[in-house]
């Protein structure tokens, strides 16, 4: 039997950023389907527990070898979801699975693979303040776990130099403790102090946390893996609100 007659599937879903109510509908029904979860192991634990759907649950570093066991088990007849926060093409699950598909055993190709899309981070953070990437923004993950560190910096410059808002995924973690602030302090070169920075941690779980700060204060504050920084532009604005976090938004215009 071919994998294209297995009747197996690999549905690849965004989990959203954490509040239940904002997984899509189609996610849900996708893991109601599943007969096997694979995920890091957050991620699984945020799938309700039910007969008949066994749990994979594997370490942060190992995204190629989890993709690989779920197209096995997919080549096998087996209904397969593997879960990312967020939404599964950003800095996730998506990638790996496919760059598994390439170059792995010419019968993956013909497998059922989904990709189910979820909430990302930055558009959850971005939504709580108004507005900050609503101009032309890109998305960068500080890790160097999978990309030199000249990398980054070199695709940081670029675009706080083009004017772009930024997402920061990744920013921080124990064996990186230093990124953040080399990043904030190139941005500090080429915008101006005063530039709004979004310290957004947990976004829709219960211990959120959104902090407005400008970018002189923004390069001594602390931040986490769960943290998401969003960097303005020059011509980002805070609309002041009292006893309230301001409103922050980007303008769509461009003077010439």
């Amino acid at each position: 039997m071919s994998a294209a007659d297995s009747g197996g599937r690999v549905t690849v879903v965004g989990l959203g950023p954490g509040d239940p109510r904002l997984l899509t509908e189609a996610a849900r029904a996708a893991l109601d389907a599943a007969q096997d979860l694979i995920g890091y192991h957050p991620y699984v634990a945020r799938v309700p527990e039910r007969a008949g759907l066994v749990r994979h649950a594997t370490d942060n570093r190992v995204e190629l070898d989890r993709a690989r066991h779920a197209l096995e088990l997919a080549a096998a007849g087996r209904r397969v979801a593997v879960v990312s926060g967020g939404d599964p093409g950003v800095f996730a699950m998506a990638a790996a699975l496919f760059e598994a598909i390439e170059h792995g055993p010419r019968e993956w190709r013909a497998l059922d693979i989904r990709v189910e899309p979820g909430i990302t981070a930055m558009l959850a953070a971005a939504a709580r303040l108004g507005a900050p990437l609503g101009g032309d923004f890109c998305a960068l993950s500080l890790s160097d776990n999978l990309k030199p560190w000249e990398v980054v910096t070199a695709r940081l410059e670029a675009v706080f130099r083009a004017g772009f808002a930024v997402a920061l995924y990744n920013p921080i973690s124990s064996a990186r403790p230093w990124q953040l602030g080399r990043a904030l302090a190139l941005a500090a070169e080429i915008l101006p102090a005063t530039t709004p920075v979004i310290f957004a941690r947990a976004v829709t779980r219960p211990d959120e946390s959104v902090r407005v700060l400008t970018l002189a204060e923004a390069r001594t504050a602390p931040a986490d893996m769960a943290t998401m920084i969003l960097i303005g532009t020059a011509a980002t604005r805070l609309i002041e609100r009292e006893g309230q976090v301001p409103f922050v938004y980007t303008p769509r215009s461009v003077a010439g």
